[in-house]
């Protein structure tokens, strides 16, 4: 039986989770903007009971939190829907990193074509921000900063809290990518200098299809956000369209259980994490990154091209050697070209991603199936 272990990707769905979500789709199907029967009172109370679960992860009110369909549509709002403020203010400089998400980089890029100036901070070979280089890039007319809190790809955890500190001083936005780190390293996301979180469910054991943007208001002032879409006014106006319950309830579900359960998951996956390191060692392994997080290990093995290593283990373990937003390319990965590693560690490079569902890595069996293509 094949162990899945690409949990960054998505992961399995909480069976708590499962059972709320189908409460919603077949018991409780009211639409939430329904307000003259039971059905739509019910439908928007398991809503508001899902934004306050939501925003208690990271410490936030939860008139802070409007539901998306993921973390890719919170990015686009967090970054497009600045457009018009950063025109009016003649404040059009954009600060991010060269190994973001391309749900980032994407939309950033759509704002440089229509004038804006984009720094882009490089990482050091560790797959890790400088706050030095931060504060080096702010300007004056710096409306945005956007940096990810934990690397799809490889893990690498940045230092939030010290990118909070050097934007003490600066009225710049800040907006946090924690697809991968909300419900995990969630203390980390509390620091009310953060202006912007995105969320995705399917990261956090929830559905795909539903995720959440934060925006924690300075003093009484929201973060001036335009909608990307019209029509309806449902979330305040800044994301229309009818909610899926459902799936929102689940996300709500998702996001009690990783405020219960965090800590005590991190360590069984820092467990797994320790012991794969170990075992894979005859390999002369060189891991990709530092600072990582504890359910990811990208690593390549020197003279197994990934493509070769992906062969060799198909029927042992589900992985990916990049992110699966990008797997219909063949280009390299641009995180770890961003690194500057060289071509044949990259070209090499694998990464195994699990969660607490996953009850061991077949270690043993690995080590068979790669000795024979080395």
């Amino acid at each position: 039986m094949t162990t899945y272990l690409d949990c960054n990707a998505t992961t399995p769905i909480a069976p708590e989770v499962a059972q709320i979500v189908t409460k919603y789709l077949f018991e409780e199907y009211g639409n939430a903007g329904s307000r003259t029967h039971e059905f739509g009172v019910n439908a928007k109370q398991a809503v508001e009971l899902a934004r306050k679960s939501v925003a208690s992860v990271v410490d936030a009110d939860k008139s802070e939190v409007t539901f998306t369909s993921g973390a890719t549509e919170s990015n686009n709002i967090a970054i497009l829907g600045l457009n018009s403020f950063a025109k009016t203010a003649n404040k059009k400089h954009i600060i991010t990193t060269c190994i973001e998400h391309k749900a980032v980089l994407e939309p950033i890029m759509e704002l440089e074509k229509q004038g804006f100036d984009v720094t882009y901070i490089e990482p050091s070979q560790t797959g890790l921000i400088s706050p030095e280089s931060l504060k080096s890039a702010l300007r004056d007319d710096t409306v945005l900063v956007s940096i990810m809190h934990i690397n799809n790809e490889t893990g690498c955890i940045q230092d939030i809290t010290a990118f909070c500190d050097v934007l003490n001083e600066s009225e710049a936005y800040f907006h946090v990518d924690a697809a991968q780190s909300f419900g995990k390293y969630s203390k980390y996301l509390q620091n009310k200098r953060i202006d912007m979180i995105s969320v995705s469910g399917h990261k956090i054991y929830a559905p795909k299809g539903v995720g959440a943007l934060i925006t924690r208001k300075r003093g009484f002032k929201k973060v001036p956000l335009q909608p990307l879409m019209y029509g309806g006014g449902q979330e305040k106006g800044l994301r229309p369209g009818t909610l899926p319950v459902a799936l929102i309830a689940g996300l709500g579900e998702s996001a009690r259980l990783s405020l219960s359960h965090s800590e005590q998951w991190q360590e069984h996956c820092q467990k797994l994490k320790n012991k794969a390191v170990e075992e894979l060692s005859c390999f002369n392994i060189q891991v990709n990154g530092d600072n990582t997080s504890a359910s990811v290990l990208n690593f390549s093995i020197p003279g197994l091209n990934s493509e070769a290593a992906l062969v060799a283990l198909k029927g042992v373990i589900a992985v990916s050697n990049g992110s699966a937003c990008t797997s219909s390319s063949y280009t390299p990965s641009h995180v770890l070209t961003a690194m500057q590693l060289d071509d044949e560690r990259i070209d090499s490079a694998i990464r195994m991603s699990w969660c607490y569902m996953t009850k061991e890595l077949p270690l043993e069996e690995m080590k068979e199936r790669i000795s024979k293509f080395l």
